[in-house]
């Protein structure tokens, strides 16, 4: 699987390939990105939840019980966002929050048997048109594809928090 290390900004001057490469990468993953967050929004939406509230869901489950805080941070929202996230799916009966066994003043955050089930119908119904949309690439392009995607994903997140 690739890795890309994250490094300091190079010269330009230094490497004249780097700026046109930059430019292709950024139109290419900006028309990937307004390809699949249309997509979700057609997709996830049908399914009664919000793009943002399918990503809660998603972490809890990821994750396991989480708290609040873990989870706006997860999806880099603030606390009050995320609370109005965990409210919509709690009234859903998606999510379900329970006390902490560590901090009985906390509270944790799990899926519900339904949160589960809505995740794996969700999961599957876009898993199987990505199927469908990767089907025609070589395999080894297949393979590749997730540890790029996955190595640009950290190395972008890498130099937020930098």
């Amino acid at each position: 699987m690739p890795t890309i290390r994250c490094t300091p900004p190079s010269d330009p001057a230094r490497d004249p390939g780097l700026l046109a490469d930059a430019r292709t990468l950024h139109r290419a993953v900006t028309r990937l990105v307004q390809v699949w967050e249309s997509r979700d929004r057609d997709r996830i939406c049908c399914h009664d939840v919000s793009i943002r509230q399918c990503r809660a869901l998603e972490a809890v489950m990821d994750l396991g019980p989480l708290s609040l805080q873990v989870l706006a941070d997860h999806l880099q929202v603030d606390k009050s966002t995320a609370s109005r996230v965990v409210a919509a799916l709690t009234d859903k009966g998606y999510l379900a929050r329970e006390r902490d066994p560590s901090d009985g003043r906390a509270l944790l955050l799990r899926a519900t048997p339904e949160g589960v089930a809505l995740r794996r119908r969700i999961e599957d119904e876009v898993v199987s048109q990505e199927a469908e949309l990767i089907r025609d690439l070589p395999e080894s392009v297949r393979r590749a594809l997730p540890g790029v995607l996955d190595g640009l994903a950290a190395a972008a997140a890498a130099r937020e928090s930098a």
